[in-house]
């Protein structure tokens, strides 16, 4: 696969898929976008990039582990990204500026070529655009201790792949309850949660649907 900034954004630009068939399959309920946006106070705005870039030979994406610590996300998987802040223009400026400073990349080259439907995660109480990125290469890393435990580049065709989804037991909610849930797994990564859904609509998008079967590994 070698996707161009122009297949990525003719591919954004039909109806999004959403997120029910992937929601289906977990113990969880996710509220609606217009759920969230009637909550007093209402969630704040945040933003990830998922960016597209060529490496090798083929395509590639970066995710990242966060450090454990005692918030919600500790040790999660999950895309560069973070709360809208004053300075942006926009939840495009967002993703961007988060990005480079959590992975230390520079980002004048990357183009945005559309976005996947938002997510609600209440736990965090923001509301999630995961912006899309094509970049002609990605450059040297530096990523912020303090954001970042490690960082994941990903082939693209291993998010693609048909036989990474699974499910276990896994605290989710504000409740932090134990439930079964689907998830990734991504070179041996555990990727759960809203971060779940992106990549399982990114996939949508690229004509990889969520397949009804259950790879190795179900639990």
């Amino acid at each position: 696969m070698a996707l161009t900034a122009t297949d990525l954004r003719t591919a954004l630009s039909a109806p999004l898929p959403g997120h029910a068939d992937f929601a289906t399959l977990n113990g969880y309920p996710r509220p609606s976008v217009e759920a969230a946006l009637a909550l007093q106070p209402p969630p704040r705005e945040s933003a990830v990039l998922i960016v597209i870039y060529p490496r090798g030979g083929q395509d590639h994406t970066l995710l990242m582990r966060r450090p454990v610590y005692s918030g919600v996300h500790s040790g999660q998987i999950g895309f560069p990204g973070g709360k809208r802040e004053p300075v942006d223009p926009s939840l495009h400026a967002t993703a961007l500026r988060e990005f480079r400073e959590e992975t230390g990349a520079e980002t004048s080259a990357f183009e945005v070529v559309g976005v996947l439907s938002r997510i609600h995660i209440p736990p965090s109480r923001t509301l999630v655009t995961p912006v899309v990125a094509w970049a002609p290469a990605l450059g040297p890393l530096a990523p912020d201790p303090h954001e970042v435990d490690a960082l994941l580049d990903i082939p693209l065709a291993e998010l693609l792949r048909a036989d990474i989804l699974r499910r276990k037991p896994i605290a989710m909610g504000p409740d932090g309850t134990e439930r079964m849930a689907a998830y990734w797994d991504i070179a041996g990564q555990v990727v759960w949660g809203a971060t779940a859904l992106m990549i399982a609509e990114l996939r949508s998008v690229l004509g990889f649907p969520v397949s009804p079967s259950w790879g190795q590994g179900h639990e």
